[in-house]
């Protein structure tokens, strides 16, 4: 309980360091610091105020670091200003900070790994898979994106289309059950499309209710995963669908496409269709066209040939699929599921036991093994 407490304190007591003059690099340092302190005293003695307790406690472990720091004596008499002991406000300043991060002073993928890190709770190894990079690349990305806006003020906000990437990757990491982190990144955004009239916004929202809605029927009882073919549709939420998709139609009637519209107009042509033998795999591989057309993305390409072995067969499929890096994550599984389309069952079985150890979690790893069991069963009993 104290490390979900912690993780939904933390943008806020950063928000407030931030605002009373501390730069992002040393406030994180100092919220960090803090969060290892309460780790440390909250077992034996919670506070009874947990956000004043973490922000007195940051802002004196930022003031103690700035003393130190014998090239920033001139934040010396900050010490004045320690506020005391008590209630913190009651503020949400995880969007603002969101785009503060976004500093024009960073590269896209610098502004967004460091806003994962910093805001989004992510540990860097999570940030790394999502950008299909080593840990240590990724390590040395944040690193330096935190030098870089060491010492600078941070009253340039950043731009919507890096807020949007940040949101999207921490709405995946949420819903890939790792860390609980979906319904924040749909609040988030809820308040992004109320406070920004922008189609990809919309898109962007549209997309996480249509995901979202599906969640509960995503694993089973032992938690294990349920391929989304295999998923009972009556336990989808009707109504974050029915939501999802009149705000996509809206979005799409703007006639500005952009890469979150054609994701969520996907997610739609799967919610609509009562059972997944009724699924419009034809309009989904135009979308998934557009989508590749829109990001050049080869993980959007590796979606897009297991949509071509619905539309079209797994041969198809297959043919599709030998155009890609067989590098790519998920490719190995890709393969093994278009072979058992196939009729190829040795092949398939092979490719689920390969694809098992290349699993980035555990849920997933337990999903291949048991497929490749499956099908050996099957050939044994032949």
């Amino acid at each position: 309980m104290n490390e979900v407490l912690l993780r939904s304190l933390t943008p806020s007591v950063l928000g407030i360091l931030v605002r009373r003059g501390a730069d992002f690099a040393a406030a994180e340092d100092a919220v960090q610091d803090a969060l290892v302190e309460a780790v440390r005293v909250w077992p034996a003695d919670r506070p009874r105020d947990p956000k004043g307790w973490l922000v007195t406690v940051a802002w004196r472990k930022f003031l103690d670091a700035t003393r130190a720091d014998t090239a920033r004596r001139r934040r010396e008499d900050l010490v004045d200003e320690e506020p005391a002991p008590g209630p913190a406000p009651a503020l949400d300043d995880t969007l603002q900070l969101y785009f503060l991060c976004a500093h024009p002073s960073l590269t896209s993928s610098s502004a967004v790994a460091l806003t994962l890190r910093a805001v989004g709770g992510l540990t860097t190894r999570q940030i790394a898979q999502a950008y299909l990079v080593p840990e240590a690349t990724m390590a040395q990305r944040i690193s330096r994106a935190k030098r870089t806006v060491s010492g600078i003020r941070f009253d340039q906000p950043g731009d919507v289309a890096t807020v949007l990437r940040v949101l999207y990757l921490v709405f995946n990491e949420g819903y890939s059950g790792d860390v609980d982190l979906a319904a924040e990144a749909i609040r988030l955004t809820r308040q992004l499309a109320a406070a920004i009239d922008h189609p990809e916004v919309a898109g962007l929202l549209a997309l996480m209710l249509l995901h979202h809605a599906r969640r509960a029927a995503r694993t089973a009882p032992d938690g294990s995963l349920v391929p989304l073919a295999e998923q009972d549709r009556g336990r989808w939420d009707t109504g974050s669908i029915a939501e999802g998709v009149a705000i996509l139609q809206a979005a799409l009637a703007r006639d500005r496409l952009g890469e979150f519209q054609a994701q969520a107009a996907i997610a739609a042509l799967h919610a609509d269709a009562p059972t997944a033998e009724e699924t419009d795999w034809v309009q989904i591989v135009e979308w998934y066209d557009e989508l590749a057309r829109l990001t050049d993305n080869p993980i959007v390409r590796l979606n897009r040939a297991v949509a071509v072995g619905e539309a079209d067969g797994p041969r198809a499929g297959l043919a599709a699929l030998a155009a890609l890096d067989e590098s790519l994550p998920r490719h190995t599984a890709v393969a093994a599921y278009l072979h058992e389309r196939d009729g190829d069952l040795t092949t398939a079985a092979r490719l689920y036991a390969e694809a098992a150890q290349k699993a980035p979690n555990l849920a997933e790893r337990d999903h291949l093994t048991r497929q490749a069991a499956r099908l050996n069963a099957r050939g044994m009993r032949r």
